[in-house]
């Protein structure tokens, strides 16, 4: 095996997904100013937009976006103008 292959700052990473508050920890050599205290520790933090905690595939509930009238509106326009 090669000698210094992997980054000397992989270490333990507070992972807080900001949609729903949920943190875990897993091990990263991403840069971070911030810290926090979990469990006992004082680990660097890492914010999320979204996590398998928060994601709708994970979770099963999927967010319904409006798209009242699309369909609607493109049937009108083009109809069953290829099928006869």
């Amino acid at each position: 095996m090669k000698k210094d292959l992997h980054p000397t700052s992989y270490r333990p990473v507070v992972f807080k997904d900001m949609s729903n508050g949920d943190t875990f920890v897993s091990r990263s050599c991403a840069n971070t100013k911030e810290t926090i205290e979990f469990e006992g520790e004082t680990l660097p933090l890492i914010k999320l937009e979204i996590s398998s905690t928060s994601h709708p595939f994970y979770t099963g509930k999927s967010k319904l976006v409006d798209t009242a009238g699309r369909v609607d509106k493109f049937m009108s326009r083009y109809g069953n103008r290829g099928k006869k």
